[in-house]
Order: structure tokens, then C-alpha cells, then sequence
């Protein structure tokens, strides 16, 4: 019987102990930079002469890892080890299926500051930041590893019939596609992929190009926890050739993806397409983003509210799709609230995040992420006023640097209150009533989060019916959703609705059975 779930505690930086330690494992990552990394097909390591490298988005001259390009020939083999470990591995009963994920949650707790570590030099991530993930990716493991349980059978919903025994449970699709994103480089790939996994699937994965060596050190947690050959599969190259494959792939049953609207709209337009030799419908499960809001009312507490969307807005440079990019401030305390959140923004500190916690705000993950966010900050002095912020930060190894940019008098429809920019820029718009912010606030193709602050309870109330997203925070900032606590996934463009995190995950990884035997 396992205890009940609860959630992986944060490393206290306070202590001068675990700096210590933090600082040792990033030597330790330091020592194993550069080196030819493979993919993983059937439990074979695969290697070509075509590689590409992985580097440091603060120091971009720095290989951290090299990995192949793989084509869709490794895709075709990769779906063939797959289904070939299908049959076994989702007859294998779940609480075992439970145990490896358990096993493998134990040993990244053991070695967690040489996963935080490794992205903090790969991801760009400040201390705190990675610590996170690393935690959120422990948690995915031990949530999960409990929940498949209730899906096993789940006959005691069934209404009885005389003369008949009835059963009623969920079983696994197949083979499945995990396509991961950059930015939550071990929680996201660990969390789709486990899901999957525990349900008794098995799967071809692929991280993305910017992020595969941390990516790879989960895996092999997983092969060195002894996870039968061929249930994960692991592919790197790019993501048009090798994701593009494994989503049109006839041996594919579903697709897991979170990153952008562009390439989720994608994947779901090429699902649907049924090829030769396909015999189902794919599934697929889809997070792309958000463009969220935060709503500060007239009976808000000022200081909270900017505190909260300071947190929101630049934690991990705003390269959060939960990220606060709007701010919708009612025009009484209009004034008073963006003061606030200037005089903070300004006390940022942009540097290397392995400086540990004198640093902030580390670098975005690359040149065209720079170039999206600068390009957005010449938009936005067309649109709005640059208040804080707008210029790219130099740095001694030319890293991608950019300062938190706050943006005044926007819009509610101008592009920089409209489009993902998946950076460090916020901009503020004046509200003359609580319904006209809820309505700006609705008014985008998104849905994922939104926040907010108010005193006063009717204005909760009215939020909890009308605020439309998939996560609503009241009095608090609109990042950093537990595992458990916070079920997290959008409407709209943001996705296919579901809930990562949350107690019906699993379901869409498998599908219900009905078993009817006369008596």
C-alpha cells in the first residue's frame, strides 16, 4: 500500500549546505560536457556520423552535448522496437508498471542536483527555476505511479444486471509519440512520457533540439532502473524530419506534444490523417501555450498584486507558457500598480544563472528566441510605452540576454496583448470596470491561466464564472502549478483540454473496455 502523495519539497538555497552541494553538481556537469551522446532504439544505443550539438544558451560558444540526426529510418525502427515490447509490457500488471516509475522517481530524488544542474548549463535556468523542474518531474513519477491503480478496473461503476458479470476497465492505446518542449525540459518529457508509460504503453520520444542532454539522462535513469528494452525509444534531430515521422507514422497510436500553437496545429491537422495501414483514429494530446492575463481590481493589495505579477511575468526569462504576458489594471489603482511593478522590475538582477542566487533572469534559449523578443519590443514601442526594460543585455560570452520589459497603455488588441512572445516583456492595460477586464482578459485565442487580485469576494465570485481558463489563481500569481494541487492545462488554443497533473490524465493514454460474461 503506498502512503499518499504528496509533493517533492523545494531545495532551500538559504542553507549554506546545499549551495554547497548545488555547486559541486554543476562541476560535476561541467566535467561530462561535449561528449557524443546516443539515441536509444530497442534498448540498443544508436550513433551516426551526422550529429548536431546542444549549447549553453548564456555561453553559446559551449557544446554541453553532441547528439545524432536521426532520420525517419530510425523513426521506422524506433515504432517497430515499440510495438514489438507492446505486447508484454501492457500485460504486465500495473502495479509493477507503478514500480518502475517509483524506482526511477527514488533515484532522481537521489541525483536531483545533477539534473537541476545539467539545466542550468543546457536550459539557461536559475538555481531555483531548475531545482523546480527537477521536483515537478519526481512528482509526475509518484503522482502517476499511484493513479494508474483506479484505472485498472473501475467495474464498481458498472450498474449490475442480474444473470451477467459485467467488467469494466481502461487499457492501453499502443505505441505512443512524445514530442517534449525546451523549457520544462525533465518535468515535461518525464511527465508525458511516465504517463504513457504507466498506462502500458509503450513509446517513441524525442526532446527537443535545444534541450536533448537532459532529456537523455532521464532515459538512462530509466534503463538503469531496469525498464524492459524497447518500451522507451529515444530519437534526436530535427523536429520537422524525425517528430513530423513519428506523428505520421501508421504504427503510431497517439501523439503527445507541448510547445508552440504553429507545430501543435500542425501535428493535429497530420493526426487526423488516416494512412495506409492505419487501423484507428490517433489521439492526440496537445499543450501549446497561452497569452495570460492578470487581472489587478480596485480592492486589490498592490504590493501582492506586484509581487505576484513580477514572479509571473519573468520567472525564467517569461519562458513559461503560464507566463503573465497581460496585465489588465483597473483605472483607480492603474497608476499605482504599474509603479510598482516597474520600481521591482528594475531591481531584477540579468546575469549567468550558474552565479547562483545573486541572478534572476538567465538568458532566453537561443538567437531566434532573442530576435522574436527584441522584435516584439519594436512592435510594442509602436503600440504602447516602453516603461522598463526593452534592450538585449551584453554579456562576456555572448549569450542571449535580454532585460524584463514592461510596456504601459497597451491596447487590449494590439499585438503585444495578443500574440505569445515566450520572453520577458509584459504590457499593461487600463481597465475602466471589473467587466470590461474580465472581458479583455477572455479576448484571445488562448485559455491557459490567468489570475486575480482582489479584496473584494464578489469580484472572486464573478472571476471563478467568467474568468475562461483552464488554470485560475485568486490572490496569487499564475505560475507554478504543483502536480496534484494544481491539475494544469488550458482551452482554446492552448490545447486539447486536458490536465497534466490531475487525476483523469491517464485517461488519455488509454481506452475503456467493456467485458460482459453471462452467467
Amino acid at each position: 500500500m503506498l502512503s499518499p502523495f504528496k509533493n517533492e519539497p523545494l531545495t532551500d538555497f538559504s542553507d549554506s549546505a546545499n549551495v554547497a552541494v548545488f555547486e559541486a553538481a554543476l562541476r560535476h556537469v561541467r566535467e561530462s560536457l561535449d561528449r557524443l551522446q546516443p539515441m536509444l532504439i530497442g534498448g540498443r544505443e544508436v550513433l551516426t556520423s551526422d550529429v548536431f550539438a546542444s549549447v549553453n544558451p548564456a555561453a553559446p560558444h559551449e557544446v554541453v552535448a553532441r547528439f545524432p540526426q536521426g532520420t525517419t529510418q530510425h523513426v521506422d525502427q524506433a515504432v517497430e522496437a515499440a510495438q514489438c515490447a507492446f505486447k508484454a509490457w501492457s500485460q504486465t500488471p500495473a502495479f509493477e508498471r507503478a514500480g518502475y516509475l517509483l524506482r526511477a522517481a527514488a533515484l532522481m530524488r537521489r541525483e536531483r542536483h545533477a539534473f537541476s544542474a545539467a539545466m542550468v548549463i543546457e536550459a539557461g535556468k536559475p538555481w531555483v527555476e531548475a531545482d523546480a523542474d527537477t521536483a515537478e518531474a519526481i512528482d509526475f513519477m509518484e503522482y502517476y505511479a499511484r493513479q494508474i491503480a483506479a484505472f485498472e478496473d473501475a467495474s464498481d461503476r458498472l450498474v449490475p444486471r442480474a444473470g451477467e458479470r459485467g467488467q469494466f476497465r481502461y487499457i492501453a492505446l499502443g505505441v505512443g509519440a512524445i514530442i517534449s518542449p525546451w523549457n520544462f525540459p525533465v518535468a515535461i518529457f518525464t511527465g508525458m512520457m511516465s504517463a504513457a508509460v504507466v498506462s502500458g504503453n509503450t513509446v517513441v520520444v524525442k526532446p527537443s533540439e535545444l534541450t536533448p542532454y537532459v532529456a537523455w539522462m532521464v532515459v538512462d535513469l530509466f534503463r538503469r532502473c531496469g525498464l524492459p528494452a524497447g518500451v522507451i525509444n529515444f530519437l534526436t534531430g530535427p523536429g520537422a524530419v524525425v517528430g513530423g515521422r513519428m506523428v505520421e507514422h501508421p504504427g503510431t497510436r497517439f501523439i503527445a506534444f507541448t510547445g508552440s500553437r504553429h507545430v501543435g496545429a500542425d501535428i493535429y491537422a497530420k493526426a487526423a490523417v488516416v494512412h495506409p495501414g492505419q487501423r484507428w483514429l490517433k489521439r492526440s494530446i496537445l499543450e501549446m501555450g497561452g497569452k495570460d492575463a492578470i487581472i489587478v481590481d480596485a480592492s486589490a493589495d498592490l504590493d501582492e498584486a506586484a509581487a505576484g505579477i513580477v514572479d509571473s511575468a519573468f520567472g525564467f526569462s517569461g519562458q513559461k507558457c503560464s507566463a503573465c504576458s497581460r496585465v489588465i489594471a483597473h483605472a483607480d489603482i492603474y497608476d499605482a500598480v504599474l509603479e510598482r511593478v516597474v520600481d521591482r522590475t528594475r531591481a531584477l538582477r540579468v546575469g549567468m544563472p550558474e552565479a547562483g542566487l545573486d541572478v534572476d533572469l538567465g538568458p532566453v534559449i537561443d538567437t531566434r528566441a532573442l530576435n522574436k523578443v527584441t522584435s516584439y519590443v519594436s512592435i510594442g514601442r509602436g503600440e504602447s510605452e516602453l516603461v522598463a526594460g526593452g534592450s538585449a543585455v551584453e554579456m562576456p560570452d555572448r549569450g542571449y540576454f535580454v532585460e524584463p520589459t514592461v510596456f504601459a497603455n497597451a491596447s487590449p488588441d494590439a499585438r503585444i496583448a495578443q500574440e505569445e512572445i515566450f520572453g520577458p516583456v509584459v504590457a499593461f492595460i487600463r481597465a475602466g470596470t471589473f467587466d470590461e477586464a474580465i472581458t479583455y482578459a477572455n479576448d484571445t485565442d488562448y485559455g491557459l491561466t490567468g489570475a486575480v487580485y482582489a479584496m473584494d469576494h464578489q469580484r472572486l465570485e464573478q472571476a471563478r464564472r467568467e474568468f475562461h481558463v483552464g488554470n485560475l489563481y485568486l490572490n496569487r500569481k499564475c505560475t507554478g502549478a504543483l502536480v496534484g494541487v494544481h491539475p494544469f492545462g488550458g482551452f482554446g488554443m492552448s490545447g486539447t483540454d486536458s490536465k497534466a497533473g490531475g487525476p483523469d490524465y491517464l485517461m488519455h493514454f488509454m481506452q475503456p473496455q467493456t467485458i460482459t460474461e453471462r452467467l
